[in-house]
């Protein structure tokens, strides 16, 4: 299948879930869905790499997969949304995964939160209660 170049293709640290990236991780990402059935989370925490293998997710997806490397598995077109049901119910919040998005430690990230907060606060407070920004 020939998918068409985008303007978002080159922005670097973009990693646009669109139909070109959805093909090659499919089998990754339909894992990633079956999540949302506590006998499949149980399954995949009793033996990762045979869940892996059940779903037919092979090479780099499944290395991401068992290291646990969110920014790899986001890289490699995992859907940030059925990621979350890997990373959540085994303690990653996503404000953990978030900073290793970014290659920082999560207090590091949550204090770049908090600041970004505060800024959206004092813009609102001067827009008189409303901003669009």
């Amino acid at each position: 299948m020939v998918w068409k170049s985008h303007d978002y293709d080159d922005i670097p640290g973009t990693y646009v879930f669109d139909g070109g990236r959805s093909h090659k991780p499919y089998t990754l990402n339909k894992m990633f869905y079956s999540f949302n059935e506590a006998q499949n989370r149980e399954e995949f925490d009793r033996d990762p790499a045979a869940y892996c293998d059940k779903y037919g997710v092979k090479g780099e997806f499944k290395a991401a997969v068992i290291a646990q490397d969110y920014l790899g598995l986001l890289r490699l077109g995992a859907n940030i949304y059925f990621m979350a049901k890997m990373a959540v119910p085994r303690g990653v919040s996503v404000q953990d995964a978030g900073a290793q998005f970014q290659g920082i430690t999560t207090e590091e990230f949550i204090a770049k939160l908090l600041a970004k907060r505060e800024e959206v606060e004092r813009r609102i407070a001067q827009e008189e209660d409303y901003w669009n920004g």
